[in-house]
């Protein structure tokens, strides 16, 4: 697992928590913060597969 993976999994899930709390709270700019930031989590985890799958030369 490189920090790209790591990283990005740590934004997914932080994203997740700030979308739930803005459904929560009804807070529509949070709700979409947190999508956003879940999104960009997801695409650095798959940054980070990719670069797994270079190395190990798939």
């Amino acid at each position: 697992m490189n920090k790209d993976q790591v990283k990005g999994k740590v934004e997914e899930v932080k994203g997740k928590v700030k979308e739930a709390a803005g459904v929560m709270l009804d807070d529509k700019g949070m709700e979409v913060e947190g999508n956003v930031q879940k999104n960009v989590g997801k695409v650095q985890k798959n940054v980070g597969n990719v670069k797994e799958d270079i190395k190990k030369g798939h």
